[in-house]
């Protein structure tokens, strides 16, 4: 039973990850049909209407996740800062919230029912059911926050690698002369081949600015975003460059310099915590190793000496 457990808790997490890379790459695949749809040859006169059914149930599938999410937004749950850590994790849509919250809830009852058919399959008591059923669905509710955290997480850590060699850059694109919208947009073409979250942010700020958005509320709505401190030292540099009419490249070179500084310091940081996460596999892995090669023969002779007395 044991045994049986685990193998159905272990599926439903692997259904869960084959659902979520469905949902994470599902616009992407249906494009690339679409449009090998459109180049062929000899079109299906069918085409049309089989891309108006999926594009309807898809429709479908999304508006009842939209409908939950609703119904747990009013639900005294943190909207505000769940809103605030999509958008650090590169949802910008303006569904993103409902749909989150109705993943959640989708998630965790499936993971429920998959709890209650296996117990049923494995003719478990009902308190066994109970509890299995309540540790799914904690999952299945965890899980999604969980992605949510990790792709943030990751976001934030690719700007952080990136943003000196992205200052080295608008620094080389001032001092050539360009204004400071213009450098932004020319870094943001550029840097899209070392950190795509980067080239968002900037490309996003320039789209603001062109919208009317004041560059300093601009600059702070990226500071915002990303929720990192360079990021916000960098924004408090430009907009006291901005009152108070000082050499924006200046600044920019000052503010580069230290972000390198900054990023060699914590690469010479995770160096030095290299010793000290070797412990562990030498301590669990190696020494039992070591000890049974160099004290097995004496061992053994202990025990035949032992044996003769």
């Amino acid at each position: 039973m044991i045994y049986l457990v685990g193998i159905l808790a272990g599926l439903c997490v692997t259904l869960l990850l084959v659902a979520l890379y469905e949902i994470s790459t599902a616009p992407q695949r249906a494009v690339a049909k679409e449009l090998a749809e459109i180049r062929e040859v000899r079109p299906s006169p069918f085409g049309s209407v089989a891309r108006r059914r999926r594009q309807s149930s898809r429709q479908k599938v999304g508006d009842v996740v939209r409908m939950l999410g609703e119904r747990m937004e009013s639900g005294g749950i943190d909207v505000e800062g769940w809103g605030r850590k999509l958008v650090q994790a590169g949802y910008w849509n303006g569904d993103a919230l409902r749909i989150f919250f109705g993943t959640r809830v989708v998630v965790s009852a499936g993971f429920v029912g998959s709890g209650i058919i296996g117990s049923v399959l494995l003719e478990a008591r009902l308190l066994g059911m109970l509890v299995l059923s309540l540790w799914l669905g904690i999952v299945g509710w965890l899980l999604p926050s969980w992605h949510v955290h990790r792709r943030r997480k990751l976001r934030r850590n690719e700007i952080r690698e990136a943003l000196a060699d992205a200052l080295d850059l608008l620094v080389a694109c001032v001092e050539a002369g360009m204004g400071l919208n213009q450098g932004l947009l020319r870094v943001a073409d550029e840097v899209q081949n070392i950190s795509e979250s980067l080239a968002e942010e900037l490309t996003m700020v320039n789209l603001e600015i062109r919208a009317g958005t004041p560059r300093s509320e601009a600059l702070r709505n990226l500071a915002v975003r990303t929720d990192l401190e360079d990021v916000e030292a960098l924004v408090s540099t430009l907009v006291q460059t901005e009152r108070f009419g000082t050499s924006v490249g200046r600044a920019l070179r000052v503010q580069a310099n230290t972000l390198r500084q900054k990023r060699r310091q914590r690469a010479e940081e995770a160096a030095a915590k290299t010793t000290i996460k070797l412990v562990f596999p030498l301590v669990l892995f190696v020494f039992p190793a070591l000890f049974v090669a160099i004290l097995g023969p004496a061992v053994i002779q202990v025990i035949q000496a032992l044996g003769d007395m």
